[in-house]
């Protein structure tokens, strides 16, 4: 794996950071804990020092300078771990194992002559008062134990700070790297599909981790792309297959006009045919415009509130009189107050479709039924025939454009009436089936309760 690239990483950065953090953190513990082990210790000489001297005076009495002096130089032979030091008021030394000092009273620290002190270092600290006589008294212990605490403190310190250290660019090395190795895998990935394996798909570890999460995404949207692919090579070659046809047909009739000698009501004919074949080409890209526009889902930020009782029986009045031409009845049953969410015009045209595809492929003396009725579900609407119906294997694909049964192909029609059926669903989140009635077809779109429940929130906001 290339270490630059690994150290260019934005968690390997992240880890420098919190390297820094951590190297802060130890920072100010050492400081505090340095502090506090000090100042613990110099309070410990402190109270040693101050016990000392109150032995030293009581073991004086009151008998001056002189008694002292005696007192001095006993604890001098006998208490080895301290320094003493008596002067006169002269600043002489009269007494103890230090030579004479500035006579400054309190607490008091003192180095040695000729000695720089290191990191602050003391070699005796200790306690100074007034005497009797004008004399100075002086009495301390030596400050090594501080220095080694320090040292030791400092040390343990260093150490810690370098260990943590290592361990957090460890971490942050491997960490990098794993993540580095996920990127990878999702880049690769986007190269092979670009090189054009469309079937390529992102692993997933199984750990559920962010990365899987991520790559579920990814992969669900790279099967919605290569579902519209598909969807896209298959329109393409139905509108080549089922254009080719009328095409064809309107070039030969244009030739045999053209070969022909010249009649006006002949050449009224064909231009009247060749009209008739044009439409029906527009229409046909009419209907794949209207279809791809719904399937955009552009149409959704006009969803509206939509009373379907009125909306299914306007489109059964507007029916009726063309189904009894045919010698056809159309019986309705569509219980009240019925409201979806959706685009009204698209849901007059997807029902349109379906009562006119249901009298379009049934014989004269059929019954037609358009349906309507509440559910724990949601909202259903049924149109259903006694016709010739749609075989089991074929009612997934007669939802596809263009195609159509080999019984209806005599008919009029491009096969895009449930294609587009099924696209004004999808987009309204309805669910539309096709089953059995036996005899006939039956086909249910399922509104599901959200819709309902949303057309009920805006009709309650519209008021």
């Amino acid at each position: 794996m290339n270490l630059h690239r690994l150290f260019r990483t934005s968690s390997f950065r992240l880890t420098l950071i919190y390297a820094a953090i951590t190297g802060a953190s130890f920072l100010v513990l050492f400081l505090s804990v340095f502090w506090s082990t000090t100042r613990f210790m110099q309070h410990q000489i402190d109270i040693t020092v101050a016990a000392e001297i109150r032995e030293v005076r009581a073991a004086a009495g009151d008998g001056g300078l002189e008694s002292l002096r005696r007192a001095i130089e006993a604890s001098t032979r006998q208490a080895s771990n301290f320094f003493y030091l008596l002067q006169d008021r002269a600043g002489n030394a009269i007494a103890g194992n230090m030579p004479a000092l500035d006579p400054v009273a309190g607490v008091r620290e003192w180095v040695k002559p000729n000695r720089l002190p290191r990191f602050h270092e003391t070699d005796i600290r200790g306690r100074g008062e007034a005497a009797v006589d004008g004399g100075y008294l002086f009495v301390g212990v030596s400050a090594h134990e501080v220095h080694e605490l320090r040292e030791s403190v400092a040390q343990s310190f260093l150490w810690g700070l370098g260990a943590a250290m290592l361990l957090v660019l460890a971490g942050g090395a491997l960490m990098s790297a794993s993540v580095l190795r996920r990127i990878e895998t999702v880049s690769q990935t986007s190269r092979d599909i670009v090189a054009g394996d469309l079937q390529r798909r992102i692993p997933l570890n199984g750990s559920g981790d962010e990365f899987d999460h991520l790559a579920e995404s990814l992969n669900a949207m790279l099967d919605r792309i290569g579902v519209l692919l598909e969807g896209l090579r298959q329109v393409s070659t139905d509108i080549a297959h089922d254009l080719r046809t009328p095409l064809t047909r309107l070039r030969q009739r244009l030739e045999l006009a053209q070969q022909r000698t010249p009649d006006a009501q002949a050449l009224h004919a064909t231009l009247e045919a060749t009209l008739a074949d044009i439409d029906a080409i527009l229409q046909t890209f009419g209907a794949l415009l209207r279809i791809a526009q719904i399937e955009s889902g552009a149409r959704k930020a006009s969803f509206r509130s939509v009373d379907l009782c009125e909306l299914l029986h306007t489109v059964a009045e507007i029916y009726q009189p063309s189904i009894e031409e045919k010698s056809q009845s159309l019986h309705t049953d569509i219980a009240a107050g019925l409201d979806v969410h959706g685009d009204r015009e698209l849901l007059t045209q997807l029902f349109a479709n379906l009562v006119e595809n249901a009298s379009r492929h049934c014989a004269a003396g059929a019954h037609i039924e358009l349906a309507a009725r509440r559910t724990p579900a949601g909202v259903e609407v049924l149109v259903a025939d006694d016709g010739p119906g749609i075989p089991v294997d074929m009612r997934e694909k007669v939802l596809q454009r263009f195609v159509r049964l080999d019984a209806s192909r005599t008919t009029p029609g491009n096969g895009l009436g449930l294609a587009l059926a099924h696209a004004v669903a999808a987009l309204h989140d309805a669910a539309l089936d096709l089953g059995d009635n036996a005899p006939g077809l039956r086909v249910g779109v399922r509104f599901s309760s959200s819709a309902s429940a949303r057309s009920g929130i805006a009709a309650g906001a519209a008021g």
